[in-house]
């Protein structure tokens, strides 16, 4: 393949790729949105393989890497559950940080480029230099990203004494190795410089993620997102492949746009998650800072349950990470599919920061095959509690706390809530009576109108749609 064809593929892929970001802006072009970057993404690979840049003796170990990296990525499609998608992304983030780190030595390490110029060897250099930096953080704070959701690292922020004094030392340290590499006569020399800078990078990202708490980790994942896509960048440089650091740079920016909308979801600056602190180990009781919530909590069964859906006309359900943990959704599917069909308005309200990354929630529904047009965002929809005859909580709990909006005391004060406790009803699922990931108490929970309905999501809700349908 010619560099001018090359080139033209690589203007191909981009566009698609472009096509393909604004596809998965939207849950009903969402599916074609995917199709336009596999096929972006196939143009790419078929196109840098056989472009001028690769000799015909790096053919067998091409094809090789992708038949492993193939059969690894088709066997992690089949095998992983939905549920376990969120430390999936972060995982495959920690990849791409760790190629960054590979691409960034490989190339220093590389004697067969001759650079006219200083300028042009210091500027290269520069982009090593950058490029492992922002690889290291990606690929550590995935990795600990990915523990977190996983389950086996706890969710607790770890704090630790003068952590920002401590970030503030790593980055000096990072500025002054950057000049010594910059400055430094002899491989040896450089790498010393680089590998000292790596340390200090993957402590950084251990130490940035391990501080942020459960309840922002949704905030974490599309930030990872962005990192990825800026080291992405970064390799492109080092490679000086164009198509490298276009999607880079979309996936960077993209990533970052989306992590602004998810701390705006949670009245949240970007800068005080990463200084982290919010959130506690998931599911343990936790008290709020401000007032506390009193009164007797009021159970229902499954067949009360049924009952005020069969005579309800507005209904409306809002998913949450314990529907995803039950694997409750083709449930949750019958249930609305039976209602509608009797003449109940059913609707579903998601909030942006539901589940454990950006539009878990969105994903689970649409594999469940609930039509778009009845899953509304947070904005649309909670203007219509008011007109609802019931609003039924699954697995949901910081999300529709009215301590949000009740309490200034509270952690989560100010962030935007679902106001499920506006409807006539309000039935919350969960297993028990503790906390969510922000360890905050939720006063819905004691409110006249709401009940609660204890047990796993999957056999409550398939006890509630054996009682619809008798």
């Amino acid at each position: 393949m010619t560099s001018s064809l090359a080139t033209v593929s690589y203007i191909g892929a981009t566009i698609l790729f472009i096509l393909s970001l604004g596809g998965l802006s939207n849950p009903e072009t969402a599916r074609r949105g995917n199709v336009f970057g596999i096929i972006g993404m196939a143009i790419a690979v078929l196109a840098t393989v056989f472009g001028p840049r690769v000799t015909p003796g790096g053919y067998a170990w091409i094809i090789g890497a992708l038949a492993v990296g193939g059969t690894i990525g088709l066997i992690a499609a089949k095998k992983v559950q939905m549920t376990q998608m969120p430390e999936l992304v972060a995982l495959m983030h920690s990849l791409v940080g760790l190629a960054a780190c590979l691409v960034g030595f490989a190339s220093y390490v590389d004697t067969s480029t001759v650079f006219p110029t200083e300028a042009e060897k210091s500027i290269h250099e520069m982009e090593i230099y950058i490029g492992i930096l922002i690889g290291a953080v990606t690929f550590s704070g995935s990795v600990i990203a990915f523990g977190k959701l996983s389950g086996k690292i706890g969710g607790k922020p770890l704090l630790l004494p003068g952590r920002h004094w401590l970030n503030l030392v790593g980055l000096l340290i990072v500025i002054w190795f950057g000049r010594e590499f910059l400055n430094a006569h002899g491989i040896q020399a450089g790498m010393t410089a680089l590998v000292v800078m790596t340390v200090v990078a993957l402590l950084f990202g251990v130490h940035m993620v391990m501080a942020i708490g459960g309840a922002d980790m949704p905030v974490v994942v599309s930030m990872l997102n962005s990192y990825s896509g800026w080291a992405a960048a970064a390799t492109g440089f080092m490679l000086s492949n164009d198509l490298l650091i276009v999607v880079g740079a979309l996936v960077g920016s993209s990533g970052a746009i989306l992590s602004y909308i998810m701390c705006r979801a949670m009245n949240r600056n970007f800068i005080s998650v990463i200084a982290g602190g919010f959130g506690t180990g998931g599911g343990t009781p936790a008290a709020a800072g401000g007032v506390q919530p009193a009164g007797e909590v009021v159970p229902i069964s499954a067949v009360e349950t049924a009952e005020l859906l069969r005579d309800a006309k507005n209904v409306v359900i809002v998913p949450g990470y314990g529907m995803a943990v039950a694997q409750a959704q083709h449930t949750v599917f019958e249930i609305t599919k039976l209602l509608r069909d009797k003449g109940v308005n059913v609707r579903f309200g998601i909030h942006p920061v539901a589940g454990r990354m950006p539009g878990h929630m969105n994903v689970l529904l649409a594999e469940a095959k609930v039509p778009y047009d009845i899953v509304l965002e947070m904005d649309e929809i909670n203007e219509d509690f008011p007109d609802t005859d019931v609003s039924m909580v699954i697995g949901a709990n910081d999300i529709v706390n009215p301590s949000a909006q009740d309490d200034p005391a509270s952690p989560i004060a100010g962030m935007p809530v679902l106001e499920v406790w506006r409807a006539r009803t309000s039935i919350v699922m969960k297993r028990s009576m503790a906390s969510g990931y922000a360890g905050v108490d939720n006063p819905l929970f004691y409110k006249d109108n709401n009940r609660m309905l204890f047990g796993d999501a999957k056999k409550m809700l398939d006890e509630v749609l054996v009682a619809l349908r008798s």
